[in-house]
Order: structure tokens, then C-alpha cells, then sequence
């Protein structure tokens, strides 16, 4: 987001409330401008906020905050996009429709409420439009959660499990296209949407993943983006478009994982492993309505990955305690959900589940058979799980490499320290054994 320098020169409190807007305001920004310009100018949409967020920063420093930094930001994006409009030969002659259509959709001096009352349509519409057919899938969503979402480069490629650089290509390429053809900005209607809508609900999976296990940074859990991809997932389950089975049990899976929040991590921030929480303190609320969408998502006769994993998260939270936990039932899950999803992800947390039917020795014969080993490779998350079967089948050595290169692998502080601590214990089970 913002360099490194910048961030020195600024007091905290404007860096902090910069990184905030830039998370929860910049995508909505983005999706009203867009729905003035057109889709085919999504990138002076995006420059026009990224230039209001810099101005910000360099404003604010000085000025301090404005009672109402998202109007003031909305209202800057405006005029740099006006601006830009004017430099357009071809905007020339709508100028003055384009001007009528900002004062009447971006009004400076509106409330903020009102500013999230307006976005609300723009913002599921630039979410379909970003999910074009023309655009292979995984781009689709990448775009997504780049232009909505506020994700960086680096976050997206762990998404994907690809390299920074291999993202930042694919996105320049997508920008390209939809200028070349000229996508349109709409909600597909009859068999266009279903396509579309699989590539929605696998975006908003991805930020509320992010937000669960952070890929990058200080924080292990990002509230602010669970609570975004459960605030967009009611959004478009109250959309005619989004209204479906598969969304319910996305959204499902997100209140049943999302009640464990608060647990998954100590008062220093470092990990806690689903053993080592404090049931008590889980968010009955949300494990209810949580309940209630996975009832909603029993209509019809599709089950998808989200109904799988919403199971397994339902396994989880009804359990009175971790040595209840139902794990066969979770396994015969994953076994299913491993024939509709190849992805090695879901193969490795199956060697988890059958780690604890089984024991650790099938769990690591599980690991080797995952396919496509090579995009783990660098899935600090591996690493960890192989290091947690040798520890269980007290190769100490073994354990401890795993360890220490899964503690290299992340990117986050909360998991290296945890990770450090599990090195350390196979340092010591170590020293006890050759005694």
C-alpha cells in the first residue's frame, strides 16, 4: 500500500486511518466510478482513488483528519476523474451528463451512511462485471479482489499459490483486455449468471480466507475482512442474482468459522490451535445464524464445496470439546469434497483428518500423495503439518526442520513466534531423548 518512508513522515493516526479507508472505502469508490465511467475505464477509476488516498496522506499529515474522511475522499476521486474526463477527447461530449451523474451520486457533503446506502448496488454490479466470461476464471476473481477488495499483489498470489510477479502480469493483461473489448459493466441475466456467480462466490471465499489466516503482516486475523465478506456475501444473497444454495452455505461457512474469531489467537496475538481455545468464548450468535443459512442451503439438489466445508465447520463448532470433535465424519467430508476440489490444499488439511482417525504415520503416507506436491512447495502450511505428524511419531529431528523452514515460509509475526515455540520443543524432546 503505502512505502515505507511515507510511513515514517506520517503521525500514526493518519497512516492508521489511511490503511482503513484504503481497505473499506477504496473498492466502493472504485465501484461508483465505475458505474459512471464504464467498466472499459476501470483504471482511471482506480487512479482517480489511488490519487485521493496519496492526497491524504500528504494532506491529513499536516490538516489532521476530516470529520468525514470517506466523503472527502470521494470528493477528491471525483474532481482527479473530472479532470482526467476533460483530458479525454472522447469524453468531450459527456462531460456535462458525466458531471450531472457525480453531483448527483457523489455528493462531498453526504453522511456517510448515505455514501453506503448508494454504493450498495455499484458495488455488487462491479462485482459481476469484474467476473466476465471473456476473462479466464482465476483472473476473474484476481481482478476482484484487487478492485473491490483492496488486495495486494502479494496477497493475491498466496491465494492463488503463484508468485507476486506471475499476479502482477495477469492483472496488467485483464486491465488490457477489458479496455481491447470493451466489457461492459452489467448483471448478466438466465445461464450467464450461473458462471458468473461461481466466480463471486469464490472471490468473497478468498477474502474472508485472508482475513481468517492472514497471508502477510502483523495480524493473524483480519477482522475487518471477514466481516466485509460476510457483510457482501447477506449483500448478494439479497440480490435476486446471489439469492441461491451455494451462497447460504458459503455464508454458513463463513458465521460458523468467523464465531471462532476471537479464540484464535492469544493477548500477544500468537496462534492458538483449535485444542487450545476457550470454547466458552465462541459466538453462539453467529453459530446460530450460522445454523440457519446451512438449513437455507439444503434446498435443492447440488451440493458444492462450500456445503462440504460448511459441514466440517459444523462438526467443529458442536462439539462440546476438541476430544469430541467427530473427526471420522469430517474425513468422510474431505473424502468427498477431495473428488469435487483438487486442490492440494484441501488434500493436505484431508492428511490432517485422516492424521486423526488413523494416526500420524497415515497422515504423512497421505501428504506424499497429495498431487501436484511442487505448488506446496513453499506453503509454509506443509511444512507445519509434516512437522506435527513427526513430532506425534517423536522424530524430534525431522520435526524440528519442518519447523524451522514453515517458520521461514510465513509471512506473519503471530505464526512465526508460535512456530518458534513448537522448534524449540522439539529442541528439548531432543536433548531428554539422548540423555
Amino acid at each position: 500500500m503505502m512505502p515505507a518512508s511515507t510511513n515514517q513522515a506520517l503521525g500514526p493516526d493518519v497512516v492508521h486511518v489511511v490503511d482503513h479507508l484504503f481497505r473499506h472505502e477504496s473498492g466502493k469508490m472504485v465501484a461508483t466510478l465505475t458505474g459512471i465511467l464504464g467498466f472499459h475505464n476501470l483504471h482511471l477509476a482506480e487512479d482517480a482513488v489511488q490519487e485521493a488516498l496519496l492526497k491524504a496522506m500528504q494532506k491529513w499529515a499536516f490538516s489532521g483528519v476530516p470529520r468525514n474522511p470517506s466523503a472527502w475522499l470521494m470528493q477528491v476521486a471525483k474532481n482527479h476523474a473530472l479532470d482526467a474526463v476533460r483530458r479525454e477527447r472522447n469524453f468531450r461530449s459527456k462531460e456535462e451528463e458525466i458531471q450531472m451523474s457525480f453531483e448527483h451520486r457523489c455528493d462531498g457533503e453526504a453522511e456517510s451512511i448515505h455514501f453506503d446506502d448508494e454504493i450498495r448496488d455499484d458495488q455488487l454490479r462491479l462485482m459481476f462485471a469484474c467476473c466476465h466470461a471473456a476473462l479466464p476464471r482465476e483472473t476473474q476473481v484476481a481482478l476482484t479482489l484487487k478492485t473491490l477488495c483492496g488486495f495486494g499483489e502479494e496477497e493475491i498470489a498466496a491465494a492463488f499459490l503463484t508468485s507476486r510477479a506471475a499476479m502482477t502480469k495477469r492483472l496488467v493483461r485483464a486491465r488490457q483486455q477489458i479496455r481491447q473489448a470493451g466489457i461492459p459493466l452489467e448483471i448478466p441475466a438466465g445461464n450467464e449468471l450461473s458462471a458468473r456467480l461461481e466466480a463471486v462466490l469464490q472471490t468473497l471465499y478468498l477474502l474472508f480466507n485472508e482475513g481468517y489466516k492472514a497471508s502477510r503482516g502483523e495480524e493473524l486475523v483480519r477482522h475487518d475482512l471477514c466481516q466485509e465478506a460476510i457483510r457482501l456475501t447477506t449483500l448478494l444473497l439479497d440480490h435476486v442474482a446471489g439469492n441461491r444454495p451455494k451462497t447460504h452455505a458459503l455464508l454458513s461457512l463463513m458465521l460458523l468459522s468467523g464465531a471462532r474469531l476471537s479464540t484464535r489467537v492469544d493477548a500477544e496475538g500468537n496462534l492458538l490451535l483449535l485444542a487450545d481455545q476457550d470454547r466458552s468464548l465462541w459466538d453462539r450468535t453467529m453459530i446460530q445464524r450460522g445454523l440457519l443459512h446451512l438449513n437455507e442451503s439444503a434446498a435443492g439438489d447440488e451440493i458444492s464445496e462450500f456445503h462440504l466445508q460448511a459441514g466440517i465447520a459444523y462438526c467443529h463448532c458442536t462439539a462440546e470439546s476438541y476430544e469430541a470433535t467427530d473427526w471420522p465424519r469430517i474425513l468422510k467430508l474431505y473424502d468427498i469434497l477431495v473428488e469435487t476440489n483438487r486442490s492440494p490444499v484441501v488434500a493436505l488439511n484431508r492428511a490432517v483428518a485422516i492424521s486423526k482417525v488413523h494416526g500420524p504415520e497415515e497422515g504423512l503416507k497421505a501428504v506424499n500423495q497429495i498431487p501436484a506436491p511442487e505448488t506446496l512447495k513453499s506453503y509454509y502450511l506443509l511444512h507445519a503439518v509434516v512437522a506435527q505428524f513427526h513430532f506425534e511419531l517423536r522424530d524430534f529431528a525431522e520435526a524440528a526442520k519442518h519447523f524451522q523452514r514453515a517458520r521461514e515460509l510465513t509471512g506473519v509475526k503471530g505464526e512465526r513466534a508460535f512456530l518458534a515455540e513448537r522448534w524449540r520443543a522439539c529442541q528439548e524432546e531432543n536433548g531428554r531423548a539422548s540423555r
